[in-house]
């Protein structure tokens, strides 16, 4: 995301910067002080969004172990969730409002699908919840040292190959839909298993730019909005992992 075609507040600042008097440009500096995105402010934004996911997700988690159907809220959490996200993409000042929508929505969604998969493959949620966890650590270590960068040329790949993915996907949905063709990364074939490991790892460099992303903001003092925007992109890249990881150990357990 380009952060200065989105930032009509900061470039304002600048200008007002260069011509107004000294006093009051410290007057001004000390008022935005608290309204801009900080790496903490964000992490803690991230906390919370995390929490109310949980709490959703135990609650389809709940109506699927006790017999209650759990597919209305399952499907209708996750296509909630997919507006507010495309809605956030086009108005990231709504973020605030639109974050903690779609913590909760997805979280319904992730807490009926992960039920449904542990009661066909037992254990398997705690794996890939652990396999998340340890990617987002491993991740977070590797950025924080320095040991991967981002750079423009790293943000071009993982951003192609992700669009890649993703039209992928959408084509094979829409043409299983209409025809008796099967995608490829269906089943538990090995080659469906590779792609699935290949998706995995793109997802997890998508962490590297959410990183770059609110580290950016901080640093360039972007709109307080935009800690609710990097938490909710930061937590769609790790339920998307979430999910992957979902699909990988469901192939892996089939082949058993």
């Amino acid at each position: 995301m380009n952060f200065n075609s989105k930032n009509p507040f900061l470039n304002s600042k600048r200008f007002s910067s260069n011509a107004e008097p000294r006093t009051e440009v410290h007057q001004a500096q000390i008022i935005d002080y608290n309204q801009e995105m900080t790496v903490s402010g964000t992490i803690n934004k991230t906390a919370i969004l995390f929490l109310i996911l949980c709490g959703a997700a135990m609650v389809t988690w709940w109506m699927t172990f006790n017999g209650i159907n759990p597919m209305l809220p399952t499907i209708g959490g996750a296509i909630v969730g997919f507006i507010l996200v495309l809605v956030s993409s086009f108005k990231p000042q709504l973020s605030p409002y639109l974050a903690p929508g779609y913590a909760l929505f997805e979280g319904l969604f992730i807490g009926g699908i992960s039920a449904i998969f542990e009661l066909k493959f037992p254990g398997i949620v705690i794996n890939a919840v652990g396999a998340t966890l340890v990617t987002f650590l491993v991740c977070l270590g590797l950025y924080k040292f320095r040991i991967v960068k981002v750079t423009e040329q790293f943000k071009s790949v993982v951003v192609a190959a992700t669009l890649a993915i993703a039209t992928y996907y959408l084509i094979s949905w829409v043409v299983s839909m209409f025809s008796s063709w099967t995608p490829v990364h269906y089943g538990n074939s090995m080659m469906s298993i590779g792609i699935s490991v290949f998706v995995i790892i793109i997802a997890a460099l998508n962490l590297f730019l959410d990183f770059d992303l609110i580290e950016k903001g901080a640093r360039e003092k972007m709109p307080k909005f935009m800690e609710w925007y990097g938490a909710m992109g930061l937590m769609i890249t790790l339920v998307w992992l979430y999910i992957e990881f979902l699909r990988l150990l469901t192939k892996i357990s089939s082949r058993d």
